[in-house]
């Protein structure tokens, strides 16, 4: 089944959800659409997360007396709402920087993808620039101090400047971006057979939990 059918079939889902307990909610397709889009390792634009919002939700996101337009202001903030703590926190981002899945995200967005009839859902393959990147990080992880001496001793062997370098992070990368790096790695190799437990664990050395 090809990406298109694919997603036809998840909207005649969404349209057919009459239960209003279950039914998805505007953030909740955004959060869909950014994970369909490669939105745990990648920034999403909002022009393609509206596009793709559609494509699940046909005349959700439009303008009533333009139903062929999508209200981008619309889904802008129904983007935002997928960021607020009320609504789950499943996006981090802004319109100018991008959205990228949290990790109550991208969980979220596996299991509602998965329930949703089993569908089959294609996803958007990864770009040229994306599979280098994951290549190229995962090969200076395998290498970094802080992995030998996890493996050795758990993340209490470990520094906090060791668990910054293993996440590529410093004392001048802070706040949201910070965060968004961390994310980017522990949603892409959280289930790595070699670097998985140590990306997991390291984090939170990292956030200071």
């Amino acid at each position: 089944m090809n990406a298109t059918a694919n997603v036809k079939k998840l909207s005649k889902v969404i349209r057919k959800r009459d239960d209003k307990s279950s039914a998805l909610a505007n953030h909740e397709i955004m959060t869909l659409a950014v994970y369909l889009l490669g939105g745990e390792s990648g920034r999403v634009d909002t022009e393609d997360a509206a596009m793709k919002a559609n494509d699940l939700a046909p005349g959700r996101f439009t303008w009533r007396k333009y139903p062929d337009q999508i209200n981008i202001e619309n889904v802008r903030t129904f983007l935002k709402d997928a960021t607020r703590a009320k609504n789950g926190a499943f996006l981090i981002g802004s319109g100018r920087q991008g959205w990228l899945l949290t990790e109550k995200g991208l969980v979220f967005a596996r299991e509602r993808v998965g329930a949703l009839e089993r569908a089959d859902l294609s996803r958007e393959r990864l770009s040229q620039q994306d599979r280098k990147w994951r290549r190229t990080e995962r090969s200076r992880m395998l290498g970094e101090d802080a992995l030998t001496r996890f493996r050795e001793g758990g993340a209490a062997a470990v520094s906090r400047r060791e668990a910054e370098a293993f996440f590529h992070v410093d004392d001048y990368v802070v706040g949201k971006a910070r965060e968004r790096k961390v994310l980017r790695i522990v949603n892409t190799f959280s289930d790595d057979p070699d670097l998985g437990a140590a990306v997991v664990a390291l984090a939170k050395v990292v956030r200071g939990k």
